[in-house]
């Protein structure tokens, strides 16, 4: 279960960041990194809340385990090695009380996110992810935008500070 979201549009952004100095934009993700865990976990929480909502829909019991499940981390970096990612994704984690040798093989919760999100030919799709991504994709990049801006802002205020960063 794969969904991904590039932003595009923020040429004046990355302007801004290729001026800096690459020791503090590019030190363990600085300013990019910390903008994109935000927008990640905004996501991750709306995905959340719609998990909530289509497991109650039809009257359903949860566990809470596919929730606590639900995470925004950070992904490895791309294959061209520049820039940074951040993933909302489900971990792969055995429901408890489950013997792989005794009961074959063992379902996970991102077995049953695929489910809920894709279905199969005897579970109809109820999907939950796609739907945050779409409702609150704008909200998510909006985000990033502004949190990315304030601290590029905050990193040129301390760079000039310290007298270029020296």
């Amino acid at each position: 279960m794969k969904m991904e979201m590039q932003l595009k549009g923020l040429d004046d952004v990355l302007a801004t960041l290729k001026a800096l100095p690459p020791e503090i934009v590019s030190k363990k993700g600085g300013p990019v990194k910390n903008a994109l865990r935000r927008g990640a976990r905004q996501l991750r929480d709306a995905a959340e809340a719609n998990l909530r909502e289509v497991i109650a829909r039809d009257g359903g019991q949860s566990t809470g385990l596919l929730e606590k499940n639900l995470i925004a981390s950070r992904g490895k970096p791309l294959s061209s090695g520049k820039g940074e990612r951040y993933l909302v994704r489900v971990k792969r984690k055995a429901y408890p009380g489950r013997n792989p040798e005794r009961d074959g093989k063992v379902p996970t919760v991102r077995k049953s996110a695929q489910l809920l999100e894709w279905g199969s030919s005897q579970q109809q799709a109820t999907p939950w992810l796609r739907p945050a991504v779409s409702q609150h994709g704008a909200a998510v990049i909006e985000t990033i935008r502004t949190d990315l801006l304030k601290r590029i802002d905050s990193t040129v205020k301390r760079i000039a500070k310290n007298g270029g960063g020296r």
